[in-house]
């Protein structure tokens, strides 16, 4: 008797032929893989090394800044813009050519707006509790294209150090970076970003003196706002023998809690010194309401209105639990015991 034929482990094509088989599998094999030309390179932290050439580079950041100006246009600029940025704000945790570096200037040229940052103080009588503003509905898809666009900057910005690259490129991009950065308040970019722009860059690829002035600033107002550091904020100051009659009022107003002088400099200044003042106005903010809290029974409620520069319907929203009497005008902070 003939032994049996064992049937073969290997599988046959499909019905249809074998010749069809391989022609779907060809077709499938030398389909093209669609990435987002922001996506095509990942992390050199994490061990991408295709950004470490020039010219990749370079190609790299003409992308991002076209992207970023599509953003802008796309989103109808001026308010809309910035309740873009304040959608994508980060919460601290407590870490080319001329045109395309002043382009992101045209787009954001926003004046100072209100931070978004939670803050919560204990006064002897009432708890306040300020939340963070949620994200317009409108915006999401936005939202999604500004995060992918400063990770696309936080990509090109670690290939330019792991590069070792401080030409007149790296100057560009970096002060590109940096503008972006502070205008949606992201700390972990703008703040080592500055860092090596200053120290890095700047002694063999000099800054102008405007740009050095402006840099310098901003590195002193992170320092003294965001950092609470008003002895670093001034050491910076005499490093790079940095005068600005606003900066130092504002390094003043922090350090005598003067709120008044605070508020009237915060609305001198530009956009992005405003985006990093922000910190520093939910802790003034805070002071205000506890000196209130410390110190009256009742107050009218347009002076509450002008000391924290915020509506008392704001203030509601946030979680301020004094009372308003509609009658007199006067918002309630504490009532007295009866007898």
């Amino acid at each position: 008797m003939a032994a049996q034929q064992r049937p073969s482990g290997r599988r046959g094509p499909p019905s249809g032929g074998g010749s069809r088989w391989r022609e779907f599998s060809q077709l499938n094999r030398l389909k093209p893989v669609v990435t987002d030309p922001l996506e095509e390179y990942g992390l050199p932290s994490k061990g991408e090394t295709r950004l470490h050439t020039f010219n990749k580079q370079e190609e790299f950041y003409k992308t991002i800044v076209t992207r970023y100006m599509q953003l802008c246009a796309e989103s109808g600029g001026g308010d809309e813009l910035t309740n873009l940025f304040a959608a994508i704000s980060l919460v601290p945790v407590e870490d080319t050519g001329e045109s395309e570096s002043s382009g992101i200037s045209a787009c954001s040229s926003s004046s100072s707006v209100t931070s978004s940052r939670p803050v919560s103080a204990h006064s002897n009588t009432t708890t306040f509790s300020m939340s963070s503003r949620q994200e317009p509905q409108g915006k999401r898809t936005l939202t999604v294209e500004l995060n992918m666009i400063l990770s696309a900057m936080r990509k090109l910005r670690e290939a330019i150090v792991a590069s070792h690259r401080v030409d007149n490129f790296a100057q560009r991009a970096y002060i590109f970076i940096i503008h972006a950065s502070i205008l949606v308040q992201s700390f972990e970019s703008y703040h080592p970003a500055l860092l090596y722009l200053l120290k890095h860059i700047h002694p063999r690829s000099p800054l102008s003196e405007p740009e050095l002035h402006e840099f310098a600033g901003y590195y002193i107002l992170d320092q003294a706002c965001r950092l609470s550091d008003i002895t670093a904020a001034h050491a910076t100051r005499i490093e790079y023998q940095y005068r600005d009659r606003r900066v130092e009022g504002v390094l003043r107003a922090l350090t005598t809690d003067n709120w008044v002088r605070f508020w009237k400099l915060r609305r001198a200044i530009d956009g992005y010194q405003a985006k990093l003042l922000a910190p520093a106005e939910d802790r003034m903010r805070l002071h205000v309401l506890k000196c209130f809290g410390r110190s009256y029974i009742s107050v009218e409620k347009p002076f509450v209105e002008r000391s924290v520069e915020a509506t008392w319907d704001e203030l509601v929203g946030q979680g301020v639990g004094w009372q308003l009497d509609e009658s007199t005008n006067k918002v309630v902070i504490r009532r007295p015991k009866a007898k």
